[in-house]
């Protein structure tokens, strides 16, 4: 799985979504589904440009974390994170 990290980074720089797509020129909606992690593809210029204007690098904004694989016909399962 891949675990998209944007929504702590501009809370952690007190930067909103929308000062964001300003800024790097991608629509509010795309940051919006960056930000919460629905979408399903990346545009690499779009992680460029975000990486850009946050001053980070991809491994500060995406994360991989391997699937577990249990008793499911050998498929992978993602297991949920716990609530806090």
């Amino acid at each position: 799985m891949i675990k998209i990290h944007l929504s702590r980074i501009l809370g952690e720089k007190r930067i909103t979504q929308a000062e964001l797509a300003r800024q790097t020129g991608i629509r509010p909606s795309t940051i919006s589904d960056i930000y919460n992690e629905s979408t399903e593809r990346l545009n690499i210029r779009y992680l460029d440009r975000i990486c850009e204007y946050l001053d980070c690098d991809i491994t500060d904004l995406m994360e991989y974390i391997p699937n577990k694989t249990e008793e499911n016909n050998g498929c992978p399962v993602q297991e949920t994170e716990p609530e806090m």
